[in-house]
């Protein structure tokens, strides 16, 4: 069986059978999106596609990186793949024409699918592109400077993703997503895909937090019961 993203990146028809959503008003990807084998989630620049199945406890695959979008032209930057590491760096470019939905295919495939967009009514401080940049050990906040390895976390308003990732090799590490609330100071997500341990999908895990301008406090307890505290940036 193929999975999504391995046919966008593989043959190149991924991205174009990636990207359906319903027409937005502001003509913008930022969201998330339904799509027939998963969930993609879009910040105003970066963009991540998973494959999985929350009711089977089964992670396919994932990609994703920056992206561009104008003049019907979508060009994205991958920055991570699950399954393909050459393609980490490479630049991949589809058509998308937006009728009543937003409907993208490469040139030359003769078939498109339609993405339905997730309703998100409400304002989320989180919604964008984080990465970690600290984290408390031995009683001390020790800084991660910015390099190619990296965690990261994509959100949406209700969606979240992280991966663990290294934009200079390929190198992929782990990833984990599904959705999320915040609300007084308190961020609760539920895991609908981990790819490292299958078995702690449909866990649910609280934690405090803090957001204040581009930085985010996050501490609690990990699936495992180890003790969190980071801080994040938003990128």
């Amino acid at each position: 069986m193929k999975v999504l993203f391995s046919i966008c990146l593989a043959l190149g028809l991924s991205l174009s059978s990636w990207f359906f959503p319903t027409l937005k008003s502001d003509k913008s990807l930022e969201g998330a999106w339904n799509t027939s084998k998963g969930i993609a989630i879009f910040t105003p620049t970066y963009l991540s596609c998973t494959d999985f199945s929350a009711a089977n406890k089964k992670f396919s695959g994932t990609w994703g990186g920056t992206y561009s979008w104008k003049n019907d032209s979508l060009v994205v930057n991958v920055e991570f793949s699950s399954t393909d590491k050459a393609a980490v760096g490479k630049q991949k470019v589809f058509i998308a024409k937006l009728k009543k939905d937003l409907s993208i295919k490469a040139i030359g495939a003769k078939d498109a699918e339609t993405w339905k967009a997730i309703s998100e009514p409400e304002p989320n401080a989180l919604a964008g592109l984080w990465q970690i940049t600290g984290r408390l050990v031995d009683g001390q906040i020790r800084e991660m400077p910015k390099a190619a390895r990296k965690t990261i976390k994509i959100f949406s308003k209700t969606r979240f993703q992280w991966a663990a990732i290294n934009t200079q090799t390929g190198d992929f590490s782990g990833t984990g997503g599904g959705t999320y609330t915040l609300k007084d100071g308190k961020y609760t997500e539920t895991l609908e895909f981990f790819s490292r341990d299958s078995s702690r999908v449909g866990m649910s895990l609280s934690f405090d937090a803090l957001v204040e301008g581009g930085k985010w406090t996050h501490s609690g307890k990990s699936s495992t019961g180890n003790p969190v505290n980071e801080i994040w940036e938003k990128q």
